[in-house]
Formats: structure tokens, C-alpha cells, sequence
């Protein structure tokens, strides 16, 4: 496979979202369905390993590129790019935690040939939404584990090939004593207990499963849930939903300004009053890039230097990770409402150019993933704690 650049990287990802992705994601909306001629593209081209490092055959992309990445895809389909994202994060918790495994780096390795798309199964029903936190737990025999987990929510459920699960680490193990467990196609049942038909996102195939899952101890993460989390899964979490929201953005944007262009044309020679609102907008645009894009250095700085990998651990961190979280979730949702307002009845109309329908019901999912009090009440407590600011 051939080695790709960065500008090919995240250029690869604008044609299948300026192409494939935009051309489906109206009817992925509307029929609630996976974006699967999309998926197929990002496998097509290697996307879904290109985080997996060069050794092991993969394009050895950086968290950035990623990113923009993201961003790309979301200009066009929010739920392509959320998928691409989500499989990312998994791929992320993978590479940065167990590497020095035989059996994960021959994983990634194989990863790289047949771009297996990679699900996440951490809620569970019982927890209150809480994901560090589980019911389920692996229970051992001999060389081998089996699992059971009723999950409230899996992303692309149906659609993945492999899945990553947390879970207790024995029966008699506290709630918050988890691992990160693989599971490959062949190894698990699921059973979908629900449906998938909700306001936005529609095309990220969120059911809730029950999940029956076994196979050899050597697929249990040797490092702890705990340290796989705060490490990884919840900065990447936040950065990549981040860089996807920015891609919603910049969609509205890009609408806002067809749209007072179009105005313009109509009466030459005049500012249409719907201009002022642009350049109100433009600003909330940059903020929400440069401030994900800020703590995305930060963290690419962090995870090259492995003395100090443990500032993930600390509490300032999270509450620092935790903010993009709360910041970016609101002013997307304001970014695109402001949008409506200023195309007016063309934005609200389905079947305008201009329409802002899809893009504002996918903006309110970002508050609920990992819920907006949830983590506003886990900041209150550490805040209580953490000195300075």
C-alpha cells in the first residue's frame, strides 16, 4: 500500500465527503440508515487504519490529521464524519496503549488489510449513562473469557466487524475496576432491543444491543480501563466530536454565505442587511476551530513525550477536556440556529440549497453524547479541588 502525505490524507477525505458523502447524506438522514456507500469509500482508500503506525503497515497519520479529517467529512455528513470519528477513537485506544502486545499489534496489523470498522459498546443499562462504570464484568475459564452486556446505546452497532466493550474485570471486581475487551465478529451474538429513530445523527445506527461475546483472555487490554480512558478515549472523544462539529460549521457557514451572495446579486452595489449577521457568525466559527485545534497541539505535544503522559491523568486536564466538550456542544448549536435565522425560509425549507434542517438537529446531539450535566457535574466536584485556575 502506498504511503500517503498528510495534505493527500485529509484531500482524500474532502473528495469522499464533497462526492460520496454529500451525495448520500440527505437519504442517509431521512431512511435513519448507515452511511454505508461512504464507509465503503473510507475503506476503499485505507482511511479507517491510516492511525495504525507505518510499521505495522499503516499510513501512521497523526491525531491532526484525523481531525481535519473530520472536519472534512463533516462539512458534507454529520454522520459520516461521527462514524469515522468513533472508529477512530477505538483504533486511538489501540495504538496508544498496546503496541508492545503480540496479539493488538498483529490486530492493527490486519486492521491495515481488511479495514475493519470498529465499534465502541460502553453504555450500559443500569450505570445512568455512566461509562466508567459497569454491570457487565468478564468472567474467566481457563485461557478463555465470556461476557454479557446490555448496552443503552452502540454506535453503527449492526454495521461493525470487531468491537471494543468495557467491562468489570471478574465478577467480584467493583463497578469501576473495568478492562477494554476485544471482541472479532466471529466471537459475539448481538440482539437489537430497540430502535434507532432519533431527531439527529440518524445515520449512526445508535440502537441498544444485548451482546454476548467470547474468546481467548489474550483480547483483554492489559492496561486498565481507567488509565485507557483518561488517556485516551475521552481527549480523543472530545477532540475528534470537536473537529466534526467544526465541519457542521463551516457547512452553515458556507450556506449563510451562498446565501447573502445571492441576495447581493439581487439589488448590485448594495449591502444586504443579512451581511452584518454573517460577520456576527464568522467570529463564533473561528473560536469554535482555534480553541479544539489549541488543545489539539497540546495533546499531539503530550502523547509524543511519554514522560508526560500522566498530565492526561490529572485533574486540571479534564476539566480542561471536559470544557471543549461543554463550550463546543453549545456553540454549535447556536452557530447553526444563528444560520437559520439569517437564510430564513430558505434555510427551514427541505429542499433548498440553503436548507439548515439537518445540520441543526445533528448540532443538538452533541450535548448528549456523554451528557452535557452529567459532565457539568463531574467539573463542579473537581473544581471543588483543583488549585488555581
Amino acid at each position: 500500500m502506498r504511503s500517503l502525505t498528510s495534505s493527500q490524507l485529509v484531500e482524500q477525505a474532502r473528495i469522499i465527503g464533497s462526492s460520496t458523502a454529500a451525495a448520500f447524506a440527505d437519504q442517509v438522514d431521512s431512511d435513519a440508515r448507515f452511511p454505508s456507500e461512504s464507509v465503503a469509500e473510507l475503506k476503499k482508500h485505507h482511511l479507517l487504519s491510516c492511525y495504525v503506525p507505518k510499521e505495522l503497515g499503516g499510513q501512521g497519520a497523526t491525531l491532526t490529521e484525523l481531525a481535519f479529517m473530520c472536519e472534512e467529512l463533516g462539512k458534507h455528513c454529520g454522520a459520516t464524519a461521527m462514524v469515522f470519528a468513533m472508529h477512530q477513537i477505538q483504533v486511538a485506544c489501540l495504538v496508544h496503549h498496546s503496541l508492545s502486545d503480540k496479539f493488538f499489534s498483529n490486530y492493527l496489523a490486519e486492521l491495515t488489510k481488511n479495514e475493519h470498522l470498529i465499534g465502541s459498546v460502553t453504555s450500559e443499562v443500569g450505570v445512568g449513562g455512566d461509562m466508567r462504570s459497569s454491570i457487565c464484568a468478564v468472567e474467566m475459564n481457563g485461557g478463555e473469557f465470556t461476557l454479557n452486556k446490555n448496552s443503552t446505546t452502540t454506535s453503527y452497532g449492526a454495521q461493525a466487524d470487531d468491537l471494543l466493550v468495557t467491562a468489570r474485570t471478574s465478577s467480584s471486581a467493583p463497578s469501576s475496576d473495568q478492562s477494554l475487551v476485544l471482541l472479532r465478529k466471529s466471537q459475539f451474538t448481538m440482539e437489537q432491543v430497540g430502535n434507532w429513530n432519533p431527531m439527529g445523527m440518524r445515520g449512526t445506527g445508535s440502537a441498544p444491543f444485548k451482546l454476548s461475546g467470547r474468546g481467548p483472555i489474550s483480547q483483554i487490554m492489559a492496561s486498565p480501563f481507567a488509565t485507557i480512558s483518561s488517556q485516551s478515549m475521552v481527549p480523543v472523544s472530545h477532540l475528534l466530536w470537536a473537529a466534526t462539529w467544526v465541519g457542521n460549521a463551516a457547512a452553515s457557514m458556507s450556506r449563510v454565505k451562498g446565501f447573502v451572495k445571492q441576495q447581493a446579486r439581487s439589488k448590485p452595489g448594495t449591502l444586504p442587511p443579512t451581511a452584518l449577521r454573517m460577520a456576527e457568525l464568522a467570529p463564533s466559527v473561528q473560536l469554535l476551530r482555534t480553541s479544539y485545534r489549541h488543545l489539539l497541539a497540546e495533546y499531539e505535544d503530550i502523547i509524543q513525550d511519554e514522560s508526560r503522559h500522566e498530565e492526561l491523568s490529572t485533574v486540571g486536564y479534564a476539566v480542561r477536556m471536559n470544557n471543549l466538550k461543554l463550550a463546543g456542544s453549545q456553540m454549535i448549536v447556536d452557530i447553526a440556529n444563528k444560520a437559520l435565522q439569517i437564510c430564513g425560509v430558505l434555510g427551514y425549507k427541505n429542499d433548498s440549497k440553503f436548507a439548515m434542517g439537518r445540520i441543526l438537529r445533528d448540532s443538538h446531539a452533541a450535548a448528549l453524547m456523554v451528557g452535557n450535566d452529567r459532565i457539568l457535574n463531574t467539573n463542579a466536584n473537581m473544581l471543588m479541588i483543583l488549585k488555581g485556575e
